[in-house]
């Protein structure tokens, strides 16, 4: 291709000023869909598959999730570097997303078989496929969540970007939910039917299949649906990365010590791990809540979910209006103090108040939106700041930790509320048994978790929200910077 065609093509796609389609934005939000489903289903379902289908002891259970967590957390940035330093004829990040789809569909499936019943094997089978399943799982999503710095540059388009994405997001997120009441209501296990107190795992097979074929076909309707964009926007970079009289390559330790001495990053990963630890923390008590304090009965608590997700879906639209109006600073402050005050009034409400229930699980939703949105549309300016200090981009590595802390969000959520119904003497269901008598101090610490607790989180959070640096103002600023210094390198050269 000749340089008058390709300045041509590029031109075609100027990443500054053009503004995305409708159809590349449906496609790119799409690619968050089958990460949303699995990730929701393994939240909710993976513990309770373990220890009663497949048959393991609740401790090795819990070791083989902690096993994938710690792999998890290892794999983030070494694929967030592998990532930036691609090089292909269809840039650097699709090329992972198309072949890690398979895979990743497949690992996810293997996790609902059950291929023997000696604990030992159960246990090495669900490490090693974690494992992989894990590794697959980074492989698709970094490279995803890394693109839309790439395929814009405008700061209202990233926003909208994103209000797509997470629309996608929370859509999946209650799509699996509804798919899984309908598996489970048209297989009936035969374990059931008899009386058998020991499920049978049909139902999760299926909606393993199910879902991972949903899954790998969201993620290549993403690549494609992209593609153009992404190949020009790769093609800009570039471009301008050859106009850069002195590129050098940085090791691992190097580009880690850029990342943690960008304070505006600093500030988006603990605003952002303050909202994801609030929200976990959150999403793993409900059940306790629902059932052993509000005395409604177990699958209540997953229509409590659906009303804050589907709320939080809802309000998603709104808040990136609010924010290109406003600014994200601003958007982010009234969402989190709904968010606040619906924390606050789980922790007065009483058994019987269900109504209540539904109306705080709502404003709640109108708040979780902003935890989705916000932080996620900070990131891309942060990668411009970071492009104008060093005159790199290196959105994986960004993205990595941005990834790596909504793991440590789960995980740290999930070890705290463990450790704290531990300590207040919480005492654990038998199958085949009724529900146990909960202790005053069970009841308590299950209030505390429900509200204090993410309460704080997001205080904290919106106190590092205040000191944001990046305002709208501030992002034009670094983009007239970067537009003259790329014109001054393209006369020179």
């Amino acid at each position: 291709m000749s340089n008058s065609e390709d300045s041509l093509n590029l031109s075609q796609y100027d990443l500054t000023q053009a503004k995305l389609t409708f159809g590349e934005k449906m496609a790119y939000g799409a690619g968050d869909l089958g990460t949303a489903i699995t990730t929701n289903l393994l939240s909710f379902f993976l513990l309770f598959f373990f220890t009663n289908v497949a048959g393991l002891d609740p401790a090795l259970a819990g070791l083989v999730l902690l096993i994938g967590k710690i792999f998890d957390a290892i794999n983030d940035p070494i694929i967030g570097v592998l990532s930036d330093r691609t090089q292909s004829k269809m840039g650097r990040r699709l090329p992972w997303m198309l072949y890690a789809a398979i895979p990743f569909g497949l690992s996810f499936f293997a996790q609902w078989l059950v291929p023997s019943t000696d604990k030992t094997v159960l246990f090495w089978y669900y490490a090693i496929v974690g494992i992989v399943f894990n590794t697959f799982f980074t492989a698709v999503n970094l490279p995803y969540t890394a693109l839309t710095p790439e395929i814009t540059q405008d700061y209202n388009e990233r926003t909208s970007l994103n209000t797509f994405r997470f629309t996608f997001s929370i859509g999946g997120s209650i799509l699996s939910l509804f798919i899984a009441q309908l598996i489970f209501a048209f297989f009936k296990d035969p374990a059931r039917q008899t009386g058998s107190c020991n499920a049978g795992g049909t139902q999760y097979i299926v909606l393993g299949a199910v879902c991972a074929l949903i899954s790998c076909i969201s993620i290549y309707w993403c690549v494609w649906g992209i593609k153009k964009r992404a190949i020009a926007g790769d093609r800009h970079r570039l471009h301008n990365a050859s106009l850069d009289a002195t590129p050098e390559e940085m090791s691992f330790g190097e580009q880690l010590k850029v990342v943690f001495s960008n304070r505006p990053f600093l500030f988006v990963i603990g605003i952002y791990f303050c909202s994801w630890l609030a929200l976990q923390i959150t999403a793993s008590i409900i059940p306790y809540f629902v059932v052993n304090w509000m005395k409604m009965q177990e699958n209540d608590f997953i229509l409590v979910t659906i009303a804050v997700q589907g709320t939080a879906l809802v309000m998603l639209s709104v808040w990136s209006a609010v924010s290109k109006r406003f600014g994200k600073k601003a958007a982010y402050f009234m969402g989190s103090g709904i968010w606040i005050a619906a924390q606050a009034g789980l922790f007065f409400l009483q058994p019987g108040q269900v109504t209540m229930l539904y109306i705080l699980a709502i404003m709640a939703g109108a708040g979780v939106s902003t935890a989705y949105l916000i932080p996620w549309s900070m990131i891309p300016d942060v990668t411009d700041l970071d492009e104008l200090e060093t005159g790199q981009r290196r959105e994986g590595i960004f993205y990595a930790f941005m990834v790596l802390l909504q793991k440590f969000g789960l995980a740290g959520g999930l070890f705290l509320l463990g450790l704290g119904l531990s300590w207040a003497k919480f005492k654990e269901s038998v199958p085949c048994q009724p529900l146990p008598v909960q202790p005053d101090s069970a009841l308590s610490a299950i209030r505390i978790a429900i509200g204090p607790l993410p309460t704080i989180a997001l205080v904290i959070g919106l106190a590092l929200a205040y000191f944001y640096p990046i305002t709208r103002e501030v992002h034009t600023e670094i983009l007239m910077r970067l537009s003259e210094r790329r014109r001054q390198q393209n006369e020179q050269s």
